[in-house]
């Protein structure tokens, strides 16, 4: 989906700022399971059991490192978008609270108050789509985003089901370990239209 070249408000409450954003194109949805499994089969990685299972193939692909999102994104010819390019992808040029809305409604994404207990297909809540269009920005899985942290860490944003941290307000860049994937981080591609990567 694209995210046009613009000043958007992000950030926490009591914290916002506006960030000057080029224009990008951010995946529509999470990056799958069967798109990792085609990756891992394409470069000589071994897949996980979920990756094979064809179950979960439109399930957002979990369990995965920063090293191995990044190495899919550059394989894929993109990179992580940035912190607030995914805020801004999810809260549209309003700053939503959430990204259909200002009341968090939860058959619009999967939480825990949604009832499903795992994640589900990135197909799944098209009612719970952002402004432009992206979709599971809110619930099923973290998703790693480029920037870090001033003490090296790395950050996920959006949330997931096994939190109660799924809403926009509370995504804070979370510290995350870069070489440990917790068991519900995820990740989407960006791409630059004008340098192609």
């Amino acid at each position: 989906m694209e995210l046009p070249a613009g000043r958007y408000r992000v950030g926490e409450p009591g914290e916002e700022r506006t960030a000057e954003l080029c224009d990008v194109l951010v995946g529509r949805w999470p990056v799958t399971n069967a798109e990792m499994a085609r990756f891992a089969a394409e470069t000589g990685r071994e897949p996980t059991a979920k990756l094979a299972d064809p179950g979960l193939a439109d399930h957002p692909v979990t369990d995965v490192s920063l090293a191995d999102a990044e190495a899919y994104c550059c394989w894929a010819g993109g990179r992580l978008p940035t912190g607030d390019e995914w805020e801004a992808v999810a809260r549209g040029a309003e700053c939503r609270p959430f990204p259909w809305g200002d009341v968090f409604e939860a058959e619009r994404c999967n939480s825990a108050d949604s009832g499903w207990g795992w994640t589900v297909p990135v197909t799944a809540h098209p009612q719970g789509a952002s402004p432009f269009g992206a979709e599971q920005l809110a619930g099923n899985v973290w998703e790693w985003v480029s920037d870090r942290r001033t003490d090296g860490w790395a950050t996920v944003r959006g949330g997931s089901y096994l939190d109660t941290a799924w809403g926009l307000r509370s995504s804070r860049a979370l510290a995350a370990d870069p070489a440990r994937p917790t068991r519900t981080t995820g990740f989407r591609i960006a791409i630059d239209p004008r340098r192609g990567v």
